[in-house]
């Protein structure tokens, strides 16, 4: 199981929020180049680098933050927030940005993004389900959709996605623990998914439980800017 430690941007700054609620802000860092160099520092090798700008604009917003750190850390760096053509996606890759997550393009244009999957593969690619409730939410989770998730998963494993993406929103930022039920689900329905967990991680056990049930990988943020987690023990698991 792979550990990736998170870093979402805001005015150029590394923030966290609360259930994605944009009122419910925290900067913890000025600048998030340091903050990746230091989990370079702390022998972890992923970041999931969210431009929360970008989702909220509809357009990637915080191009120079992307490329200084993926042109000054070795870090495997998957981006997601506002990516919505094929030129922004080449520009990220250019960069060095690994996998590019896609969500609120993923719901409101399907066809575009099958191509996308042809196009640059589904090692490039991964699926954004953010969940609330089990239904899907777009745009910096400000919009709903009427979409279950295991529905939505079904179409995008027809179209040859591999690799998911899901937080679950009403535990992001909350540091109660992972929606350990839903990944279970999703698992048992989809056991071909690489899973990645994101929401809710508040301490070592979770990511023991979700060992547990066999997914990918675990996204980890605020447990790790509020101290409820170090770096070398995240490096150690």
């Amino acid at each position: 199981m792979r550990i990736i430690p998170a870093i979402d941007i805001i005015d150029g700054k590394c923030v966290r929020l609360t259930q994605g609620d944009y009122n419910q802000k925290k900067i913890y860092n000025e600048n998030p180049v340091d903050m990746a160099k230091q989990f370079e520092d702390a022998g972890l090798k992923y970041l999931h680098l969210v431009d929360l700008d970008g989702a909220k604009a509809g357009t990637v917003v915080n191009w120079n933050v992307v490329e200084a750190i993926c042109t000054q850390t070795s870090l495997i760096v998957d981006f997601g927030g506002g990516i919505k053509t094929e030129d922004q996606i080449k520009q990220l890759v250019s960069y060095g940005v690994q996998q590019v997550n896609l969500g609120s393009i993923a719901v409101k244009d399907p066809n575009l993004v099958s191509e996308w999957i042809e196009k640059f593969g589904n090692e490039k690619i991964i699926l954004s389900a953010d969940a609330k409730n089990e239904m899907i939410a777009i745009s910096g989770w400000v919009e709903d959709s009427e979409i279950l998730i295991t529905d939505f998963l079904r179409d995008y494993i027809h179209k040859g996605i591999e690799y998911v993406t899901c937080t679950d929103i009403s535990t992001d930022g909350m540091l109660t623990g992972p929606n350990v039920e839903l990944y279970t689900k999703i698992l048992l329905t989809f056991p071909q998914l690489n899973l990645i967990a994101s929401g809710g991680v508040s301490c070592l056990e979770d990511l023991h439980d979700l060992n547990q049930i066999g997914v990918d990988g675990v996204i980890v943020g605020k447990a790790i800017y509020e101290g409820r987690v170090e770096l070398k023990e995240l490096r150690n698991f």
